[in-house]
């Protein structure tokens, strides 16, 4: 059964950082795509970041470009979101996501993990 439990979440002021985590677990880690999305209160869900099943190559939103970074731990099964200078508007419930189809395909995931809330306060 494919699992996916994301962590890290909570109060920040702006300008701060938090590094969520995405533990994987029921399938072959290196063979499945992970992706982070958020969605803040009144608005759409909406892609952060996403490394890529296999070559592991990455992919940013483009307001999060220069400040996140998503990594993968293959011996924990684990894909983390490093987020740093954050903003105001990078609160949101955040999300963790897999499947087996690229980062560069746009399609609504297979699997869910349950959100992580980060808060950003000025």
């Amino acid at each position: 059964e494919v699992q996916l439990q994301a962590s890290g979440g909570g109060l920040v002021q702006a300008g701060g950082s938090l590094r969520l985590s995405c533990a994987a677990s029921g399938f072959t880690f290196d063979d499945y795509t992970v992706a982070w999305f958020r969605q803040a209160p009144g608005k759409e869900r909406e892609g952060v970041s996403c490394i890529n099943s296999g070559d592991r190559k990455t992919r940013y939103e483009d307001s999060v470009k220069g400040r996140f970074t998503i990594s993968s731990d293959n011996a924990k099964t684990t894909v983390y979101l490093q987020m740093n200078n954050l903003k105001l508007e990078d609160a949101a419930v955040y999300y963790c996501a897999a499947d087996q189809q690229s980062c560069w395909t746009e399609h609504e995931y297979d699997y869910w993990g349950q959100g992580t809330q980060v808060t950003v306060s000025s």
